[in-house]
């Protein structure tokens, strides 16, 4: 199970609006060069993401949420997003190269397949949105964040 713990923005009958964002210690370990969280990261312009999920129990803002997907649907999608397109890439390519020989067209026929490849990764991404396994579960719920006084000594 892939966890991250969230901050909770708002909840309202039953939906609470999440905020999360990367982990503290991304991009101070050695391998930044090689990993690929790190790279996306720091290509993307928003470090700070948010999740809306059902749950039923009262929240209130500033409150901690523990939230986990399922390595197996994590992995299922990522195979989705990126071999969809390539697999659609490589059959384009092939299917027009038994029509001609001219490498233009079997060019073309691979970025066709590669773009048929991204609608159908759309597609059925889709369709797997209203499934249970695709869809983010609560772990756990921290205390809210006025349940804590810290009193000090002198």
């Amino acid at each position: 199970m892939v966890k991250e713990w969230a901050t909770v923005v708002r909840w309202q009958q039953g939906r609470a609006l999440l905020r999360y964002g990367a982990s503290s210690g991304c991009g101070s370990c050695q391998a930044k060069a090689a990993c690929g969280s790190y790279l996306l990261e720091k290509i993307g312009p928003e470090k700070i993401h948010q999740l809306e999920l059902e749950i039923p129990q009262p929240l209130q803002p500033g409150q901690k949420v523990e939230v986990g997907i399922p390595e197996s649907s994590l992995l299922r999608s990522a195979m989705l997003v990126y071999l969809t397109p390539l697999l659609g890439l490589f059959l384009g390519g092939i299917f027009l190269q038994y029509w001609t020989s001219d490498q233009l067209w079997i060019c073309l026929g691979g970025i066709g397949g590669g773009l048929a490849g991204f609608f159908i990764a759309r597609k059925i991404a889709s369709y797997w949105d209203n499934h249970q396994a695709y869809q983010p579960v609560v772990l756990q719920i921290g205390l809210p964040p006025d349940t804590i006084n810290v009193l000090q000594q002198e």
